[in-house]
């Protein structure tokens, strides 16, 4: 399954280059910086000392400059973070989530997923609440509740681990039998069609009276949760920016 490992601002070069050896010794190599403190992060000296070898990760790693970018091609999102927010999305465990995920495809019960992207913020301030808004669930790795604090390549590392394992692992157990084809009853729309739809949904809500701008409250995050539990298709998308584009008609030509 397509995965991505997103690092959102960080700051130390030497992150970058460990986080790339992390993923490869899973056997992942999708790396994406928004906005890396340093431009020229993936060449730097550090982070390629740090990598121990990871060089092709680093070689196919890009940096961009905005997460709609990132997540191209993405259509389930996991936050990582140590709190829970409010109006966020569910808080759980990588194993507990991440088994979940996979076993309710292979059942046909969800939706197969297009990609799975796992975000990372910065080193000191972690995610941003609009950031975490957007995904479908946080991530919390469970660690001692009076010491939680973790490297980024470590909490990359575990969360990899337990991606890789919920996979399968590299090897199955003699005798085991081969994992059960995901079957999907559609495929869930990726993050940049679920923020155009939001973006839409926006303008048309202020049109219509129903959202003030001036005190949007935390009605858009509502929203986009609501989006990301429904998961809809691409064609699904295309139903909801219609009524978004016919509350904009009627809008319009309504009397002032």
């Amino acid at each position: 399954m397509p995965t991505r490992f997103i690092l959102i601002e960080t700051s130390h070069a030497g992150n970058v280059g460990a986080v790339a050896r992390a993923i490869k010794v899973m056997g992942f190599d999708d790396l994406v910086l928004v906005r890396p403190r340093w431009p020229d992060v993936l060449q730097r000296e550090e982070t390629v000392q740090r990598s121990s070898g990871a060089t092709d990760v680093l070689a196919r790693a890009r940096v961009v400059e905005s997460l709609d970018e990132a997540l191209d091609g993405m259509s389930h999102l996991c936050a990582t973070a140590m709190t829970p927010r409010d109006f966020g999305p569910p808080t759980r465990a990588p194993r507990e989530h991440l088994g979940a995920l996979l076993q309710s495809a292979q059942l046909g019960a969800g939706p197969v997923p297009t990609g799975v992207a796992f975000l990372f913020g910065c080193e000191r301030f972690g995610m941003k609440n609009d950031d975490v808004y957007r995904c479908h669930v946080c991530l919390r790795i469970p660690t001692d509740p009076d010491f939680g604090s973790l490297n980024l390549a470590a909490a990359v590392q575990l969360i990899a681990y337990d991606w890789r394992q919920a996979l399968g692992g590299f090897v199955a157990p003699a005798g085991a039998a081969a994992p059960a084809a995901a079957v999907a009853a559609h495929q869930p729309a990726d993050a940049q069609a679920v923020a155009g739809l939001l973006a839409h949904w926006a303008e048309a809500l202020v049109a219509v009276d129903f959202l003030d701008p001036a005190a949007p409250k935390k009605l858009m995050p509502r929203l986009n949760q609501l989006f990301n539990r429904a998961q809809p298709s691409a064609e699904e998308i295309h139903i909801l920016r219609g009524v978004a584009r016919a509350m904009l008609q009627t809008a319009r030509r309504a009397p002032r």
